[in-house]
């Protein structure tokens, strides 16, 4: 059952992200050949005007097919002979729509929360009766009331980066930026921990009242707390940072979805855990599809970019061999990723 949700939700992704291209290719007047939801085989086909809608046994991804993308063909209506603004809104908007169902998701994430958090601090853990703090962070400089802006000269937008950076770092001490009544200060060689515990959180953080207005304000945060996450991640699988047997492809996406699902304590757990695995996966797919690769949109846009600059477009073929390469490479990539998936699977 885990993993039919699972491929439902990366399918339902995939599909979002395909649709952004096909309502702005439409809208565009761009001539959209096939629409389709799933991959493999057909299962049921439509004809509606010039576009094909199908649906294909395979759940897990989909397409938008447009004439002309990769030539200049004699029809007017190819996405190639579309005006150059046309087309990069159109190879844009892919990722658009993974960051609106990134948002969405993330909404009906905080709409499960019982009281909504922010990152100013409300208590430091110490004895009431002596007032001898177990708090090593308020030894250290942190005090009731600091809002927490940086940690360690990363931006801090809600309570995920906390949690981020107290997983991912290995630090005794952290340089951490407050606000603190109205104004920056600079805390120098912060230490966490809690000595009457051992835990390294030893501080509250004050939350909100559940109305309209703070969850849009900790939707707006967490939502970019998981786009500064991401694109953290990516800087650190670049320069070596992450270990490649920590990158996971869609088996991977797949099984961590699947045992999230059937690891849960409860149906509501289950499902504040696939909620928030749905904003993260759909937020790092409209990311990592602006980059600059050949073959993907960001590929595509640098050359509507030299397009731009030069005044006349590079020639269909040229740029056909660069996103050629540009995917055997990303499917060589893919294929190692799946190969690791599939170790651990059996590793585990």
């Amino acid at each position: 059952m885990g993993i039919i949700i699972a491929l439902l939700i990366f399918g339902l992704i995939v599909t979002v992200h395909e649709f952004g291209h096909f309502i702005c290719a439409k809208l565009s007047g761009i001539k959209v050949l096939e629409f389709s939801v799933g991959m493999g085989p057909k299962l049921l086909q439509k004809q509606f005007g010039e576009t094909k809608y199908s649906l294909r046994l395979i759940p897990c991804g989909g397409f938008c097919s447009m004439e002309g993308e990769d030539s200049s063909e004699a029809d007017p209506r190819g996405f190639r002979n579309a005006k150059l603004w046309k087309r990069m809104i159109v190879l844009v908007s892919g990722a658009v729509m993974n960051f609106i169902l990134g948002f969405i998701m993330i909404v009906v994430m905080v709409c499960m929360f019982t009281q909504i958090p922010t990152t100013k601090i409300s208590g430091i853990l110490n004895d009431d009766g002596s007032k001898t703090y177990y708090a090593q962070s308020y030894h250290t400089g942190l005090r009731h009331g600091d809002e927490i802006i940086e940690m360690d000269g990363t931006s801090i937008y809600s309570i995920l980066d906390i949690n981020y950076m107290f997983a991912t770092t290995k630090l005794d001490s952290h340089d951490i930026v407050v606000k603190r009544d109205g104004e920056k200060v600079k805390l120098k060689n912060v230490v966490f921990h809690d000595d009457n515990s051992g835990d390294v959180v030893d501080f509250g953080l004050e939350t909100a009242k559940k109305t309209p207005l703070p969850v849009l304000e900790c939707s707006c945060d967490v939502f970019k707390s998981m786009s500064h996450i991401v694109g953290m991640s990516l800087k650190q699988l670049i320069t070596g940072k992450v270990s490649k047997d920590d990158v996971s492809g869609p088996i991977g996406i797949v099984t961590e979805i699947s045992e999230t699902t059937s690891q849960a304590e409860s149906a509501g757990d289950a499902v504040f855990n696939l909620v928030y695995l749905t904003a993260l996966i759909t937020i790092n797919l409209g990311i990592f599809n602006l980059l600059p690769i050949p073959g993907l949109d960001g590929g595509r846009l640098i050359f509507c970019f030299i397009e731009l600059i030069r005044r006349k477009p590079v020639k269909p073929e040229h740029e056909g061999y660069v996103h050629l390469a540009g995917m055997a490479l990303l499917f060589g990539v893919m294929i190692l990723v799946t190969i690791n998936d599939i170790i651990h699977i059996f590793s585990h």
